[in-house]
């Protein structure tokens, strides 16, 4: 299995990660961090498996860069979880604060770059940034989401991470339920959308659900 005895697991990303989890005692928030730790952990008690979520609301790939020491490095993880990407959109139509596909690359090759400097050890999940179009305008994101998806690709094959196709899978899911169902703004996810999330990282990482 990906995930072996004794391992530590990191999940990093923005808001849909952070969950509004607890800082002082460091819980894992209410989203798919939890769900999938939780299911995991009641399958695999005896693999002692600690998981760690340090997302952190409103993050860009930018954000992640300047706290990975702290927050990722210093860590030492056995297996780290990113999702990022959704800010570095979103901010462009919300703020006019463009992060070019170029620069959100960059960054996250740095990210992961020095992670291997620090680990060569450490296994990747990249997960891609998603949207569920529940608003008329969120339409027009795809044009800045869609290249920043594809570079998320690139670097999965060129790290040889488990990759996890979130955007593909709430669209698929789309066709079964209205996209306010999974995510209410097009961003944050349902209940449902967590599980949904929650579900494809524990297919990835070969559990049997």
């Amino acid at each position: 299995m990906f995930i072996q005895q004794g391992d530590v697991v990191l999940f990093q990303g923005d808001s849909i990660t952070d969950t509004h989890r607890d800082r002082e005692t460091d819980t894992l928030g209410t989203g798919y961090v939890y769900i999938a730790s939780s299911i995991f952990s009641s399958l695999y008690p005896e693999k002692q498996v600690q998981f760690i979520n340090r997302g952190i609301s409103g993050n860009q790939v930018a954000d992640l860069e300047a706290r990975w020491d702290e927050d990722c490095l210093n860590l030492r993880p056995d297996v780290l979880s990113i999702l990022i990407g959704i800010n570095d959109c979103w901010r462009r139509y919300s703020r006019g604060l463009h992060t070019t596909t170029e620069s959100y690359l960059q960054s996250y090759q740095n990210l992961l770059e020095r992670l291997q400097e620090h680990s060569s050890t450490t296994k990747l999940i990249l997960m891609e940034p998603f949207l569920v179009p529940a608003l008329p305008e969120q339409k027009a994101w795809r044009e800045d989401l869609d290249p920043k998806i594809q570079a998320v690709r690139e670097l999965a094959r060129e790290y040889g991470a488990l990759y996890v196709p979130l955007d593909g899978l709430f669209a698929a899911a789309c066709t079964r339920r209205e996209p306010g169902f999974w995510a209410p703004d097009g961003v944050h996810p349902s209940p449902a959308g967590h599980a949904l999330i929650a579900r494809a990282w524990l297919q990835a990482v070969g559990v049997d659900i």
